[in-house]
């Protein structure tokens, strides 16, 4: 277990979610999740890389018959805000014709690579598209007919790390979600 005192924890200015809040309500949304596909086999798209450890305690706690899915799609190279254009990294394995979809995001921020994705999918033939997402950031967001369908916490506009998310490849390990010191991203900008 990590220490909190320990190195990857002194870029953070606070933590913003502990990671038994994210204990606890991944096990609730996975329980919402299996009551609402009851009679269906979910296909379960993670959004790489920092949706992979929420994907993973995700799909752990849904009851269901899903299959699983990667996709990697850039919009922020190594900067903190998002670019605006949207790269395909690595697509699908498998058709999603006739499926119902489950889109897993870390965060939903701008809302414009989840828009992006959302619209190619629907173009691809899904029966039905809903998007997860770990933490939502809505005074951030540009895209404003964007429905997220699942979102764990709701957070302020400030930059974080943890839990698979990271700040140029870095603090994903960190098993809590904390607000990186900007003294860290503003000597790189």
């Amino acid at each position: 277990m990590i220490d909190v005192n320990g190195t990857v924890y002194q870029d953070l200015t606070k933590i913003l979610v502990t990671r038994e809040e994210i204990a606890a309500k991944v096990a609730e949304l996975g329980r919402i999740i299996t009551e609402q596909y009851q009679g269906k086999k979910p296909v379960l798209i993670c959004i790489l890389k920092g949706a992979a450890v929420f994907f993973a305690d995700l799909a752990r706690a849904i009851d269901l018959p899903v299959t699983m899915e990667f996709m990697a799609i850039s919009s922020y190279g190594s900067a903190t805000k998002t670019t605006g254009q949207v790269k395909v990294v690595k697509d699908l394995d498998q058709d999603i014709l006739d499926k119902d979809v489950i889109i897993v995001e870390d965060i939903v921020d701008s809302g414009v690579t989840l828009n992006y994705l959302k619209g190619m999918l629907e173009h691809r033939g899904a029966a039905s598209i809903r998007i997860v997402t770990l933490l939502d950031k809505p005074a951030r967001r540009r895209v404003r007919d964007l429905k997220v369908d699942y979102s764990c916490f709701n957070i302020p506009d400030e930059f974080v790390v943890g839990y698979g998310l990271d700040y140029d490849q870095m603090y994903r390990n960190l098993p809590d979600i904390g607000v990186l010191s900007p003294k860290v991203y503003e000597r790189n900008e």
